[in-house]
């Protein structure tokens, strides 16, 4: 297999409830101090010889220079596969074949160490990937340069802020002499300049360098745009392989059913603070709606749990609305409101939100939550809920539909 950069011939992974033996060093020693210390639940007792596939039987080959998007509903195995790839976790079955050094980004601050500075964190990932320390230093100061954050390189990342941890982490993974590059969707918490960069760069890593990249998204117009081929996961199985648009079409198809927030297990963030509830609320009736119209003034109610913890008042709530194709339309934030939020210590509470005519077009869309405060990302959850978007009087009378492809907002004009 000359050309060939990864093969998978059969890769499936397994978990047993309530037993030691995970993949991972650290989730084994928490299973084993929650034993000593009898901390298992009734309900893990009983199914403690319950497998769960996370993966069953994936089998895909890429050649060297193709970029592979992974996509699939949250839960489907994503994040899973990629661990395997980047060897963070060994599969219960199969065989995985490849072709030269791998840099991974799987989540915000993958392989750094907060109590070290920028400048010695590029060292030690480049270390990691068994690099020479010339060959690092040959690429520093481009690493440095594509990440923008040369003011605080000799600062430890700790006191970084989630954004810049991103920006640094993908320069390190993206520059470092890997023949293969995997990144999660970690750059949907990068400001929309920095996104189209790190796209860039992966498609001239791809395409000029003869790099391979792999890819797990849930914007499918960057999955359209950077891959050569897409992999379809559904449920830890391999739904489909091969043609992008084919693989978009049966994702954005299949892709009706949500799961409940209290049975997410994908979110990232340190889980301090969680949404646990979203709601929307019809302003002018005050009663809960799924029937949202275009021009309606709507409050959408954001319901989080705090776990032993004290807030400070730079809490960042932002809600993320995307198109069907994964593409960020517009951001809610109180920190382009510019707004403090003062949150109860502990407990449950309820953040308002109100949005004064709603000039969404038709269609369907999403919401992605993001929660942070002092640059520590608490909960950052893809596709928290759905959200349609009625025809009605945005215009006082009934509105025209946009014609399809121009456009995702109505504006408040008139013709003089």
């Amino acid at each position: 297999m000359p050309n060939t950069a990864i093969k998978l011939e059969n890769i499936s992974k397994s978990y047993l409830k309530g037993q030691i033996s995970s993949g991972t060093l650290s989730r084994d020693i928490e299973s084993q101090l929650a034993k000593w210390f009898n901390k298992k639940t009734e309900k893990t007792i009983e199914n403690k010889n319950e497998k769960i596939w996370s993966l069953d039987d994936i089998s895909f080959e890429l050649k060297q220079g193709e970029a592979l998007g992974i996509i699939g509903k949250n839960g489907a195995g994503k994040s899973t596969l990629l661990k395997i790839l980047s060897r963070v976790t060994t599969p219960t079955k199969g065989t995985i074949k490849g072709n030269g050094r791998i840099a991974s980004l799987l989540e915000v601050g993958t392989g750094f160490h907060p109590e070290l500075t920028g400048r010695e964190n590029i060292f030690l990932n480049g270390a990691i990937l068994g690099m020479k320390k010339h060959e690092i230093k040959k690429n520093f100061d481009e690493i440095v340069d594509f990440s923008g954050v040369e003011s605080y390189i000799d600062t430890p990342v700790k006191r970084y802020s989630s954004g810049m941890y991103v920006r640094l982490a993908f320069a390190v993974a993206a520059h470092l002499e890997s023949e293969i590059l995997i990144v999660d969707e970690v750059l949907a918490v990068g400001d929309a300049d920095f996104q189209k960069k790190c796209l860039g760069k992966m498609g001239s890593i791809s395409k000029g360098e003869g790099r391979t990249v792999l890819f797990v998204s849930h914007n499918m117009q960057s999955i359209q745009n950077l891959c050569t081929k897409a992999l379809l996961l559904n449920n830890g199985t391999m739904q489909g392989f091969g043609d992008v648009p084919k693989m978009i079409g049966e994702y954005l198809q299949n892709n009706e059913v949500l799961i409940p927030l209290n049975e997410r297990i994908d979110r990232k963030g340190d889980g301090k603070v969680k949404v646990v509830g979203i709601n929307f609320i019809d302003e002018k009736y005050k009663n809960i709606t799924n029937n949202i119209y275009v021009g309606m003034d709507l409050i959408i109610e954001v319901e989080l749990s705090s776990n032993q913890f004290n807030l400070s008042s730079n809490l960042e709530i932002s809600l993320g609305i995307s198109d069907q194709l994964g593409t960020r339309i517009t951001l809610i934030s109180n920190k382009v409101s510019d707004q403090n939020l003062i949150p109860l210590a502990n407990g449950n509470w309820i953040q308002k939100i109100s949005i004064k005519k709603i000039p969404l077009a038709m269609g369907k869309y999403s919401i992605t939550t993001f929660v942070a405060s002092n640059g520590n990302i608490h909960d950052w959850l893809i596709d928290a809920a759905p959200i349609t978007i009625e025809s009605d009087s945005y215009f006082g009378e009934l509105v025209h539909t946009l014609p399809s492809g121009q456009g995702n907002f109505y504006l408040d004009f008139k013709y003089l």
